[in-house]
């Protein structure tokens, strides 16, 4: 498998405190990386520095074997499409203001890949992908339910056909009913489309059950990988 993410020796500080110390490692094309521990161990630094939201104090992240630590963000922005993130907030992901047609929509437009022809049908394909219809492509963010404004935010993530999602807690804030249906989803979406994850989550016992491979985290550092 091709690799997609390679973090090395990554730091992140916050003033004096050091939230991230260290950390190494890759992510392959449809493998999915679990990045697990407790809460305030660093995992979502970690995911941010990964996909330079947040630019780390150390160390050095490269995709497809470029390196991006040190781009100007005029260069980053052409590479962002290919590796989305997908938070834990269904609903704080989303313009409350938008349609969520006019959310997916979004990043085809900043693309400049939208036309009156094409576009509409390319939001329809991929409501479908997540198992939406046009009825919900008319709603808003808070006339869905979470589970299916999750979807709506994986669905605007796979519209800049990204080959890397960085999923940070993506299903803790679900009904448990719910998260199966949306991990399920991950998962085939991971078979069809080649996808590499890495996937935030306090839960061991979830992971287990979800991911190839396990790095835990405590206070800052990778203490194991499985």
């Amino acid at each position: 498998m091709n690799t997609l993410l390679e973090v090395r020796d990554l730091v992140v500080r916050y003033g004096t405190r050091t939230a991230v110390d260290g950390v190494s490692f890759d992510v392959r094309a449809g493998e999915t990386l679990a990045l697990v521990g407790p809460s305030g161990c660093g995992k979502s630094s970690t995911a941010a520095a990964a996909l330079l939201l947040r630019r780390p104090d150390g160390g050095r992240v490269r995709f497809e074997g470029r390196e991006l630590t040190g781009l100007p963000e005029r260069e980053l922005r052409a590479v962002r499409p290919a590796m989305q993130p997908v938070f834990q907030d269904p609903y704080g992901s989303l313009s409350p203001r938008q349609r969520i047609r006019d959310a997916i929509a979004e990043p085809l437009r900043v693309r400049g890949r939208w036309d009156r022809d094409t576009g509409p049908a390319r939001v329809a394909e991929l409501l479908a992908m997540v198992g939406l219809d046009s009825a919900h492509g008319a709603r808003r963010p808070h006339e869905l339910s979470g589970g299916q404004c999750q979807r709506a935010g994986i669905a605007r993530a796979l519209a800049g056909e990204p080959r890397l999602l960085v999923l940070d807690e993506p299903v803790s804030a679900l009904d448990p009913s719910v998260r199966a249906g949306v991990l399920n989803l991950l998962a085939a979406l991971q078979e069809s489309l080649g996808l590499g994850y890495l996937f935030i989550s306090h839960d061991r016992a979830l992971v287990r059950h979800f991911a190839d491979r396990t790095a835990e985290m405590r206070a800052g550092r990778l203490v194991g990988v499985s």
